[in-house]
């Protein structure tokens, strides 16, 4: 991996699926990425970096753990009422983007174009929103195979929910 990439991330987490990028500042987590294998652990240069990296590893090891961070003001309103609902689904359960449009009166392509635009997988749990017939994509993927739907299965298992 280039350093210059490397350089975006303000830590890289190893993760069973390959590793998580962490990109904060000194008052909030900015963004969190899944990242393919390729990519190195690279130690935090911040406190908050720190912080967060030790809560996704805890996440490793607990799927109940709960996160416990200060995020970023980021997304429109309708992503951030899409993130809501999906912020309130329990460890181990599912809802289908059909479930979460009905909530907040929408569309299901809308509800995963906004899964899709989440900025902080993980601690906004976008991969416990699948497809009415099937798995679905995950982070603005929609492959049936791949690595970005590798770590939503991976994650799901993790989490207890069998079957996908």
């Amino acid at each position: 991996m280039p350093t210059q990439t490397a350089s975006l991330f303000s830590a890289i987490v190893a993760a069973p699926f390959g590793a998580m990028g962490i990109r904060s500042d000194r008052d909030c987590v900015q963004e969190l990425v899944y990242l393919p294998p390729s990519y190195r652990p690279q130690a935090p240069t911040d406190k908050l970096a720190e912080k967060t990296a030790r809560q996704i590893e805890r996440y490793w090891q607990e799927p109940d753990f709960r996160f416990s961070l200060p995020l970023a003001d980021a997304g429109t309103q309708f992503q951030k009422r899409v993130w809501q609902v999906i912020a309130a689904i329990p460890r181990g359960e599912v809802l289908t983007y059909g479930d979460v449009a009905r909530c907040i009166q929408s569309a299901p392509r809308a509800v995963g174009q906004a899964c899709g635009a989440n900025w902080f997988p993980l601690v906004i749990p976008c991969h416990r929103v699948t497809a009415a017939g099937g798995l679905g994509g995950f982070s603005n993927h929609d492959e049936e195979t791949g690595f970005h739907v590798g770590v939503k299965r991976w994650l799901l298992a993790h989490e207890g929910v069998d079957g996908y």
